[in-house]
């Protein structure tokens, strides 16, 4: 076990729930329009999980690289994991990690394209441009927020709904779309205490771009999207009423967005990060429940 924990510490483990919960969310939306297929969602999981470990350890990698993570001040959602730096793990064996996920990932998504057609090719270039790409490209031209929010929010959801049987629904769309705005704001209020660490290190994320105050404002208004996004897209009876619960768990985000209204130049709160975690993670959840729930009533 020894030998593994350096590994799980720059795949970022503990967040490998996220990629969970989205392909279970697509799966359901697909199951709730078209059909559903055990194995073609157990490949989807695995992918994400490779990729979400890829970009992980890469993020690791760079930081430590560029000397970002030597000076973060790290919390249990921020800062990076401190493998690196500790010298638990070399940075070229991360690198090597990193690559090896990452080509997990591309073959499976081979896979598809035969199985499935070409349907799937612009969520294999976009995702793997997100993946290889984020840490020293995206993140340093204010686009980092924004490849989160396709590549660990919108893009799982709809491609696992289309891997299914070749078809993008409406509903996997309606799904896709809190996903998105979630990993956006999970990306966003993470790096409030890394601001400082990140300036010095080259980055370019919205926080350094507009400033706090800005930043934090940002976060409120994609907060307040995701609900509305859900509301919107059962009015429009894209989404079964019972898909209306999804939108209860944003009452996790009463205490990241009073602190985004009122103190955003303080420090942002532990409990604050950790409750948009959890909203993140929750409304995927419900959601692929609510739509699960759907199929089954239908």
């Amino acid at each position: 076990m020894a030998g593994i924990q350096p590994f799980a510490g720059v795949a970022r483990a503990p967040f490998l729930v996220l990629p969970v919960t989205l392909v279970a969310s697509g799966a359901a939306a697909s199951a709730y329009s078209n059909g559903f297929s055990w194995l073609r969602t157990g490949l989807a999981l695995v992918g994400m999980l490779a990729l979400h470990m890829a970009v992980n350890a890469l993020n690791e990698w760079s930081d430590y690289r560029t000397r970002i993570d030597f000076e973060t001040e790290r919390t249990p959602f921020s800062g990076g994991s401190g493998t690196l730096p500790s010298g638990s793990l070399s940075g070229r064996t991360a690198l090597i990690f990193a690559l090896a996920c990452a080509a997990v990932g591309l073959a499976i998504g081979i896979w598809f394209l035969e199985v499935v057609g070409t349907i799937i090719l612009p969520f294999v270039i976009v995702g793997g441009v997100c993946v290889l790409f984020y840490t020293d490209v995206l993140a340093r031209m204010g686009l980092g927020e924004m490849a989160a929010g396709l590549g660990l929010g919108a893009l799982p959801v709809m491609g696992t709904a289309v891997v299914q049987d070749g078809f993008l629904t409406d509903a996997a769309i309606a799904a896709s779309v809190p996903s998105f705005f979630m990993t956006f704001n999970l990306l966003l209020l993470n790096e409030f205490p890394d601001e400082e660490a990140d300036r010095r290190g080259g980055r370019r994320n919205l926080i350094l771009l507009f400033g706090r105050r800005a930043a934090a404002l940002l976060y409120v208004l994609a907060g307040v999207l995701t609900p509305l996004s859900i509301v919107v897209a059962v009015g429009w009876t894209i989404l079964p009423p019972v898909a209306l619960a999804a939108a209860l768990p944003s009452l996790f985000l009463l205490k990241p967005v009073g602190w985004a209204l009122k103190s955003p130049t303080e420090p942002v709160p532990i409990p604050a990060l950790g409750s948009n975690v959890i909203w993140n993670l929750t409304t995927n959840t419900v959601m692929a429940l609510a739509l699960s729930a759907a199929v089954i009533m239908m």
